[in-house]
């Protein structure tokens, strides 16, 4: 039987500057508590649920990225 599909890989957007990027199981939890810390206008959701190793993977590959079109720098909530 395969893994679990119970996870998200999602952004969080302050205006069109991308500010974070994480996973979760619940996304209406993990958004309250990001207003408790963090600035941000939006939540995107990256696709489908998935499994957790799969979107950990997502998650470092999306950082990656990110790093490469920022001059080695992670978005300002992922320090």
């Amino acid at each position: 039987m395969g893994a679990k599909r119970d996870t998200h890989v999602y952004s969080l957007y302050n205006g069109r500057k991308k500010v974070y990027i994480g996973i979760t199981e619940d996304l209406e939890t993990r958004e309250a508590a990001h207003t408790q810390d963090k600035k941000f206008t939006r939540m995107q959701v990256e696709g489908p649920a998935i499994s957790r190793e799969t979107a950990l993977n997502q998650e470092q590959e999306a950082l990656k990225q990110y790093r490469r079109g920022h001059d080695g720098k992670l978005p300002k909530y992922n320090n």
